[in-house]
């Protein structure tokens, strides 16, 4: 066992020489030491140094010592007490401290164990069998030393990979911390450790996982999943770039695998334009990567995104009505189930996987590897517009006329918000699959009928410079918090009653954000049986999203009558009649039944699950 010893500050006692605390934390860092602790001895907190700002001092005066911090209880705070902390006060200054010193802090006193100042070797020991670091209240250079020297004699640290005590304090129950796998213990993530925060949250959803697995190998995935499994009583998140719409890639207090590392881009057969890609490889680099051999792949509207999530749902973007929906392209699938086999799916290979896997794929496994045929794509033109509608029902009308009878060269974004003193800023976001210049503008010209023209940008590029305006994901992650609210429908056709029931919708202000995105085209060359993403008619695709989720629900509720489907990459409605607006009956029974043979004991089920023991009758019957 390795025994980890600190010292204990009284500052109160310490007050009168300040610095003489300061100059012991350092002393305490420079002998070995483990941990300093701050504690006040005495009630009177009018005078003298506060146990709180003097932690954040020795926080800031050390470089690597852990800092035990008491930060008090979180109930409310009394009212006839001026000086009792405010939970939210406190629980902001304990998260800014944890920034300035990641991996340092323990603010809960059950933390460590405190002996008496006159403890010898063997009560040390013996405190240490609670697997709790041990302080010992000091008041002199002369306490610190006597400690050090018991540091410089122990030997039980060769070998052993232990992280500190502050990091040990922030693990939640029921994770076996000790038994993660060798395969993945160099990169393994806890909470306390300093790269979590880049790691706990994802575009749109904050989050406080228990444990990030980092695999880099499907053999690693193999090891990932298996650690899962004993771990089935746990939400388990699965990323590979973590934008989601849904932010089910991460979650409070369990598990994600994070499959940041498989990110890599190969050509594997130039003449059949084959490429590859590991699931963390976003839009934009895969964009980026394909350029230069004059090819392109379409991939939604945002480069940011990862390729392993919209690979598995669909892949509706810029291209889509031109060369199809991503799925269309992907020729093979390498898999790791939930029995840790790896397997490759297509259409020569578990066909009835490969089925599965283009449409609901997070219910069946997870990818490490795809493989492309991409589409020859030069010069695209590329316009951003910006108008200001004085009639949002109108705009949204003749929209639906332009974007449905356009070319299929042409495909076109529409997105608005709530109007303000009654205009409507309508943002176009359109690719034209031609290179010439004048064809482009001939293409866009009658969107211009759509509000005032107020901004517009429409460049000659290669689709790279579509996707090229993501930003990069930094070392610090992405930054998401609290919890996304998003619908998601598709619209067979944008009827005049639709325009004015979503018109209403946006005036409720209930609604921030509004996005329909034309379909059809070479969308609807596919079988709607050959993939498990079925929705091939329909001439558009919508989501809307909102602070309050209730709000949204009862303004999207009357448009219901317009829909028929859903696409589950923008849904946040997690509800069992969600699964029949995204696959109907006949295709969610034989999903269940591949979920039966694959994924039995339901290992895969954070993300809008299709569990194998449920029964389509009465999942028609709740929503009826």
């Amino acid at each position: 066992m390795v025994m980890e010893i600190g010292i204990a500050l009284d500052v109160s006692r310490l007050a009168h020489a300040p610095q003489e605390t300061v100059a012991l934390a350092r002393l305490a860092e420079e002998r070995g030491l483990d941990l300093v602790v701050v504690t006040d001895g005495t009630a009177q907190r009018t005078t003298g140094l506060d146990p709180w700002t003097a932690a954040v001092w020795l926080a800031g005066s050390t470089s690597r010592i852990t800092i035990g911090a008491p930060a008090g209880g979180t109930s409310p705070p009394d009212p006839t007490d001026p000086e009792a902390p405010y939970p939210k006060v406190q629980a902001k200054a304990e998260d800014s401290l944890d920034i300035l010193a990641p991996g340092r802090i323990i603010s809960n006193p059950a933390g460590w164990v405190v002996a008496p100042p006159d403890a010898k070797p063997e009560d040390l020991a013996g405190a240490a069998e609670s697997d709790l670091p041990v302080v010992v209240p000091v008041h002199s250079r002369e306490d610190v030393e006597r400690l050090a020297a018991l540091v410089a004699g122990r030997d039980d640290r060769a070998g052993v990979r232990r992280r500190p005590a502050a990091v040990r304090a922030h693990r939640k129950p029921g994770i076996d911390y000790d038994g993660v796998p060798a395969s993945l213990a160099e990169t393994v993530v806890e909470p306390g450790d300093p790269p979590y925060r880049a790691l706990s949250s994802t575009y749109l959803r904050g989050g406080g996982p228990g444990l990030v697995l980092r695999p880099r190998t499907p053999a690693e995935v193999s090891d990932a999943i298996g650690f899962a499994r004993r771990h089935r009583h746990l939400p388990l998140g699965i990323r590979s770039a973590g934008h989601g719409i849904s932010g089910r890639s991460t979650n409070r207090g369990g598990l994600v695998i994070d499959l940041g590392a498989m990110n890599t881009i190969e050509v594997v057969d130039p003449a059949r334009r084959l490429v590859r890609t590991g699931p963390a490889a976003t839009w934009k680099q895969v964009a980026a990567a394909l350029a230069p051999h004059g090819w392109a792949l379409g991939s939604g509207d945002y480069g940011g995104v990862g390729v392993g999530g919209l690979a598995t749902a669909g892949g509706i973007g810029l291209l889509s009505r031109n060369h199809g929906l991503t799925i269309d392209h992907l020729r093979s699938v390498d898999l790791v189930l939930a029995d840790g086999r790896q397997v490759q799916a297509s259409r020569e290979q578990h066909p009835e996987l490969f089925w599965a896997v283009r449409g609901a794929g997070a219910n069946f496994g997870i990818a490490t590897s795809f493989e492309f045929e991409v589409d020859e794509v030069g010069e695209v033109g590329w316009a951003q517009l910006a108008l200001v509608s004085t009639d949002i029902e109108q705009s949204l009308r003749r929209y639906g006329e332009l974007a449905s009878a356009a070319p299929r060269d042409t495909t076109v974004f529409l997105v608005t918000g709530q109007p303000r003193d009654g205009l409507s800023t309508v943002q176009l976001f359109a690719v034209v699959d031609n290179p010439d210049p004048d064809i482009v503008v001939a293409r866009l010209t009658p969107f211009l009928e759509l509000g005032m023209l107020a901004r517009q940008q429409v460049v000659m590029t290669p689709y790279a410079g579509v996707m090229g305006s993501a930003a990069d994901v930094g070392p610090d992650g992405q930054h998401g918090f609290g919890e996304p609210n998003s619908r998601s429908a598709f619209v067979p056709t944008l009827t005049p009653e639709f325009a004015r029931d979503a018109a209403a919708m946006l005036r409720s202000g209930a609604v921030y954000f509004f996005e329909l995105r034309a379909m059809g085209g070479a969308i609807a060359d596919v079988a709607p049986d050959d993939t498990a993403f079925t929705h091939r008619t329909p001439a558009f695709q919508l989501a809307a999203m909102g602070q309050n989720d209730k709000r949204l629900t009862a303004v999207w509720e009357p448009l219901r009558r317009h829909f028929d489907g859903l696409y589950l990459s923008f849904e946040t409605d997690r509800s069992p009649q969600r699964l029949l607006d995204a696959f109907p009956a006949p295709v969610l029974e034989r999903l269940r039944a591949l979920k039966r043979r694959y994924d039995p004991d339901n290992l895969f089920r954070d993300n809008f699950n299709i569990d194998p023991t449920g029964d389509p009758a009465a999942v028609q019957e709740a929503r009826a």
